[in-house]
């Protein structure tokens, strides 16, 4: 029996994401700017409603230290 992760799935979207919005070549890092990034994740976020808003900013807040230093890019392995 397998339990249902509501930051696993909004994680695999975002990954999803990610792959289909970069300029990365095919098999790249899948880079995309971290407004992008957090505008789709807050937006996925607060339609899942599983996510508390503090979670999501403490999330958000984590991957904009990481792009920070890729230029403000977010990368698929910062999360």
């Amino acid at each position: 029996i397998s339990c249902w992760n509501p930051l696993q799935s909004l994680l695999s979207s975002m990954k999803q994401a990610c792959e289909i919005l970069t300029r990365d070549p095919e098999g790249g890092a899948a880079r995309i700017p971290f407004e992008t990034f957090s505008f789709l994740y807050s937006y996925l976020a607060s339609i899942d409603g599983e996510i508390s808003e503090t979670e999501i900013n403490a999330f958000l807040e984590e991957i904009k230290e990481k792009a920070e230093k890729h230029h403000g890019m977010v990368l698929i392995r910062h999360f």
